[in-house]
């Protein structure tokens, strides 16, 4: 865990020391979800020796945070929660460990909050190989550590053979909003900028390749990561961001809608400025997908004051997770709650919010 992240939680809570055997089953059997001793070791030979953390190593039923831990980020509460049922678990870029803790942390900070704690609820299939769990776990905390969070809670399932697929994760996460910021959907004025942190589609594209639907000459891996360094950066040159969220299930066409009809505003993007790795626009146009629509997983959407672009957008630049950042659109006045695309050709069309799903079991 990095420095600041021990910082936050060293004083929280202790543990005394355990000695942790690894256990022999291969495969996780239906004793596991006992609530027996099977239950015991697997979860601290997986979950407590993978997330190495004094509020987890107790193992209590829940994580006792003083308040005074949470007050010193801000004066107001985030928290988020969510599940991941991706298919395949594994794919170029990361996994769905990586996936859970990346979402997670990156839906409370587009609120402007500092993610601190996560919980880790765990439905696993009788069958499933333990040495992916132990995989999937190390992910998890290979991300949480990148982002400063500690997971401190949570809990296991085991299912009969056939009655889930492989694995379900859910996350929430809780984190502390900044003081000087308030972002809403609601928010976006005529005016201001909008702007991506690169590249979309990538997730999307990487899924496809897992899934042998989709052959491509260079490898595309899942854009999935945690945000919060950046939103930071972001933040700490404009504290006045009006709308910011991840752009996952539904693209960053999804997002846009959400926020001009959340702001009765009309938000006109341009395709030419819309970062694409020519890869993944080739996919789209054989298999007839929008790549507006395709799911991210480390992309975010900002509308930030006309005034303040230029210096958010090199302070993105500058970041890692940003370095292909770009303004893509404005916003204006006009019918509310439309989402217009001007094309390469020079013509105009609505984008509209996405009816269905283009690929199912993306996250």
């Amino acid at each position: 865990m990095n420095d600041r992240a021990s910082s936050r939680f060293d004083d929280v809570a202790s543990a005394s020391p355990r000695r942790i055997a690894r256990i022999r089953d291969v495969s996780v059997n239906l004793a596991h979800g006992s609530g027996g001793r099977a239950m015991r070791d697997l979860i601290e030979d997986v979950f407590v020796t993978a997330f190495d953390n004094p509020m987890l190593a107790a193992l209590e039923d829940q994580a006792t945070i003083p308040l005074a831990v949470l007050a010193a980020h801000g004066d107001r509460l985030a928290f988020t929660t969510d599940s991941y049922v991706v298919d395949p678990l594994f794919f170029p870029g990361g996994d769905i460990g990586t996936l859970a803790v990346s979402g997670t942390v990156n839906d409370l900070a587009v609120a402007g909050a500092t993610p601190l704690f996560l919980s880790c609820g765990v439905v696993i299939e009788e069958g499933f190989a333990v040495e992916s769990l132990r995989r999937i776990a190390a992910s998890m905390q290979r991300v949480a550590r990148e982002a400063g969070v500690a997971i401190v809670t949570g809990d296991t399932k085991v299912v009969e053979r056939g009655c889930a697929d492989k694995l379900f994760i859910n996350t929430a996460g809780i984190g502390v909003v900044r003081r000087d910021v308030a972002i809403s959907a609601s928010r976006a004025q005529p005016g201001d900028v909008v702007l991506v942190n690169g590249y979309l589609g990538d997730h999307g594209a990487a899924i496809l390749v897992a899934r042998q639907q989709l052959e491509l000459e260079s490898d595309v891996q899942s854009d999935c990561a945690p945000l919060n360094g950046l939103i930071d950066a972001m933040l700490d040159v404009c504290p006045q961001i009006h709308c910011l969220r991840d752009a996952t299930r539904g693209g960053v066409a999804t997002v846009l809608n959400e926020f001009a009809q959340s702001s009765n505003v009309t938000i006109r993007i341009r395709e030419a400025d819309v970062p694409l790795r020519e890869e993944v626009k080739g996919a789209c146009e054989i298999l007839g997908l929008d790549p507006l629509y395709l799911a991210n997983e480390g992309k975010l959407v900002a509308v930030v004051p006309e005034r303040a672009a230029d210096s958010v957008l090199s302070v993105m630049r500058a970041h890692p997770s940003g370095r292909e950042a770009a303004a893509i659109g404005v916003v204006e006045d006009g019918p509310d709650g439309l989402v217009v695309l001007h094309t390469a050709f020079g013509g105009q069309r609505i984008v509209d919010m996405l009816v269905g799903e283009q690929l199912p079991r993306i996250c």
